[in-house]
């Protein structure tokens, strides 16, 4: 009996849909891409037609040549990478490599690793989409030349190892912005006041906020009032004299419908919101959902549909089975007359659809002995909001009870749920939002049946003073969503870029918070200055519009690239002189003087960030690290060690990156330099060294041992000295979780010790 070949590009998704198909088929893996751009050279013939030079990457070449052998052995050939931009494309240079067997080659997609899909697939197999191919060919060129091009310059201005993206730079710019929006942020004072009131022999409690003063309505959030504090005693003095009567009691119901099912973007802010995973974490835990996993008697089964995907749209066939599991599971009162249907946002890939269960009946529950946690989580955020999905609005009982006291009118607002719909199973998370948003959540608050014309009993008026807020920090969530609403980027690439913008430590996170770096603004600034189009969010959307125009055939992608590189090249050749007038501009004179001319010393920007050097230089060459504050860092801090070397003393210095370090007070003649003791000693056996705080090329804190380069241990966790309680291991570790927290932790791996830290 024949037998063909089918091709995908994990092994993971190998080993599932080898299962489904049976001995008939050979199913191999290629593993990802198999070809790229050169590493060591641009790899782009610019003068002809930007024509691509790829070259087989490393490692790959046995791959290859082991799909061509099995090639050899069957009748035809199926590539069944994923269905978008990459998965096209490494079909594409699959058929390249596999076209000289002169088999039958054929494209087959499908959007869940199940039976019914892949089997459909292979009965409808198709030609690979060249538009596809061009879009992502286009995208891969385009990248290159901005990144390839404009890297350098930055490390010639700023330090090796940086990058610039088409993408990445717009979202560090945006965080750049955000953080300067915060700084020039001028907190306001306002007040609130508020009632607890009841009525009239009764002791329902409610409260009730002042809307009005006279004709003058709220000017911050409804109910806050720009007065200071003698301003909102006396309104509360003057109000407490006054009767408090129901002046207009407006009841309705209203409805609350379920959002629809996820896509990329959406999957990956409500995961951050509850289950407090980075969008990296989000999408290589869906990713082995999607792909398949062992669930008992079943074997290898795919659980949910593609997870790269902008679309809402659900299958007819999925849409039946959703309803009849809730019909049978919750009644027909949570069961809609007709499936519900979700609007994709323009521009969506619709041959997609939403991220959902392959089977509305696998319920999280009967799954949860076959998964890890983080796979048992995730999976039941995708099936809960799902099922929700398809599910009846909840119904809502609101109040709002005006209650006039003299010239002041407050309001109190309440709901309470009549029906719960689709809330029984799943609520939309909410992002952090500022604390100037004082209108509390009134949808458990119940309201007491008052008529209107009746008087009230104060009990208690209370003015409260606020300040404005800041808007906050992006986090993983909000950046996402910006990023998707500003239409920068495609859900596959949001993860990758929030990974790589922290790697390259343009940003850090701190308590979950994106803020950037000395680094990342200085890189922003340059990049800003010298090529203004490349980090223009309307540049990026258009670009990514244009992709989406190559795809579907109706523009060759080189002459989109040829009317973006002569632009491109005229910037690069101003880049130098820009970057270096921006890289001036940002300098400010400090307070400080320097203490070896007498010249005032300058803020200026580094390979390491912030640092003061001397108006005079290079006559003076004094250089000092700087604090947040704009100060000089402290003088060097006298020791009791004496320097191994010569015999002088050893002083407590901070270098330009911000780090500690002991060095020979008789620098320059000797050089010697260690980390600062921690009171702990190097683990390392027959090692006499001590950790100490040290930085990493790219400036980033790690803690190793004095005798380096000589011993070689490193940690990322800070070193306690203090024994371990537990197994009385030599020290204990800080250790920073994901959430922010701090612990305590054995440094021996194999110890269960933690104790929080607070301090």
């Amino acid at each position: 009996m024949s037998k063909s070949l089918v091709v995908v590009e994990s092994p993971a998704k190998a080993k599932t849909i080898e299962k489904i198909l049976g001995s008939d088929y050979i199913v191999d893996s290629s593993v990802g891409h198999i070809v790229d751009l050169p590493k060591k050279e641009l790899g782009i013939d610019v003068e002809n037609n930007f024509t691509p030079k790829y070259v087989t990457i490393h490692g790959k070449g046995k791959v290859v040549n082991a799909i061509k052998e099995k090639a050899k052995q069957v009748d035809c050939i199926y590539l069944a990478a994923d269905p978008d931009r990459e998965g096209e494309a490494i079909c594409w240079h699959l058929a390249n490599e596999l076209k000289k067997t002169k088999k039958p080659i054929f494209r087959i997609v499908y959007n869940e690793v199940t039976q019914s899909a892949i089997l459909a697939a292979i009965e409808n197999p198709g030609d690979i989409d060249q538009p596809l191919v061009d879009a992502q060919q286009a995208r891969r060129v385009l990248d290159r030349l901005i990144g390839w091009k404009i890297s350098p310059l930055l490390w010639r201005s700023v330090k090796p190892e940086l990058s610039a993206g088409r993408v990445q730079s717009v979202a560090v710019r945006l965080i750049c912005e955000r953080e300067a929006e915060i700084e020039a942020f001028n907190a306001e004072e306002y007040w609130t006041l508020t009632a607890t009131l009841t009525p009239d022999t009764k002791e329902h409690l409610f409260q009730a906020k002042l809307l009005k003063i006279g004709t003058k309505k709220g000017e911050i959030n409804n109910y806050g009032f720009r007065i200071d504090e003698d301003r909102a005693n006396n309104i509360a003095e003057d109000a407490k004299e006054q009767a408090f009567v129901v002046e207009k009691v407006n009841k309705r119901e209203r409805k609350q419908r379920p959002v629809a099912p996820f896509i990329t973007s959406t999957l990956q802010q409500e995961a951050s919101r509850k289950l407090r995973f980075s969008t990296k974490k989000t999408m290589l835990v869906a990713q082995k959902l999607y792909e398949g996993l062992e669930i008992g008697k079943e074997g290898l089964v795919g659980l949910i549909t593609y997870m790269r995907t902008d679309s809402t749209r659900v299958a007819q066939d999925a849409l039946t089975a959703v309803r009849s599991y809730i019909k049978t599971t919750y009644g027909d009162d949570y069961l809609p007359g007709r499936a519900v249907s979700y609007r994709s946002k323009s521009g969506a890939q619709d041959a997609h659809e939403a991220i959902r269960p392959t089977l509305p009946m696998r319920t999280p529950d009967s799954l949860k002995s076959h998964l890890t946690s983080e796979e048992f989580r995730l999976y039941e955020l995708i099936w809960k909001r799902f099922i929700a999905s398809q599910m009846n609005p909840a119904i809502l009982d609101s109040t709002t009870i005006d209650i006039k006291a003299g010239r002041y009118l407050f309001r109190a607002t309440g709901s309470v749920i009549k029906f719960d719909g689709f809330r029984r199973i799943y609520m939309e998370g909410t992002d952090d939002i500022s604390s100037d948003e004082e209108n509390s959540n009134d949808e458990h608050t119940t309201l007491p049946d008052v008529n209107e014309g009746a008087t009230l009993d104060l009990r208690k008026l209370e003015p409260k003073q606020h300040f404005t807020q800041p808007p906050p920090r992006y986090n993983e969530a909000t950046l996402v969503k910006t990023l998707e609403a500003k239409e920068i980027g495609r859900p596959s690439t949001y993860a990758s870029i929030l990974s790589k913008i922290q790697e390259r430590e343009y940003v850090t996170k701190e308590q979950r918070k994106l803020i950037p770096t000395d680094v990342g603004r200085l890189v922003n600034a340059l990049l800003i200055q010298a090529f203004p189009d490349i980090v223009d969010v309307e540049f990026t959307k258009e670009m990514e519009q244009k992709l989406d125009t190559i795809a579907e055939g109706k523009i060759a992608w080189n002459d989109t690239l040829s009317e973006f590189y002569p632009p491109f090249q005229d910037a690069l050749k101003q880049a130098p002189d820009k970057m270096y007038e921006a890289r001036k501009s940002m300098e400010t004179e400090s307070d400080v003087a320097c203490e070896k001319c007498g010249s005032k010393m300058i803020v200026k920007w580094g390979r390491y960030g912030r640092f003061l050097g001397c108006a005079n230089y290079p006559e003076c060459k004094n250089i000092k690290a700087l604090n947040g504050d704009n100060t000089a860092s402290e003088e060097p801090e006298e020791t009791d060690t004496v320097c191994e070397k010569c015999g002088e003393p050893m002083v407590i210095k901070q270098s330009r990156a911000g780090a500690r370090f002991l060095a020979c007070s008789g620098y320059p003649k000797c050089k010697n330099a260690k980390p600062v003791p921690m009171g702990v000693d190097c683990p390392e056996t027959d090692c006499d060294g001590y950790l100490g705080e040290r930085r990493s090329k790219r400036g980033k804190v790690f803690y190793g041992c004095s005798n380096y380069p000589k011993c070689g241990f490193a940690s990322w966790d800070k070193p306690i000295a203090q024994r371990c309680p537990e197994c009385d291991a030599a020290y204990t570790v800080e250790k920073v979780l994901k959430t922010g927290e701090r612990i305590q932790a054995c440094s021996d791996k194999l110890c269960i010790y933690t104790n929080e830290l607070t301090d």
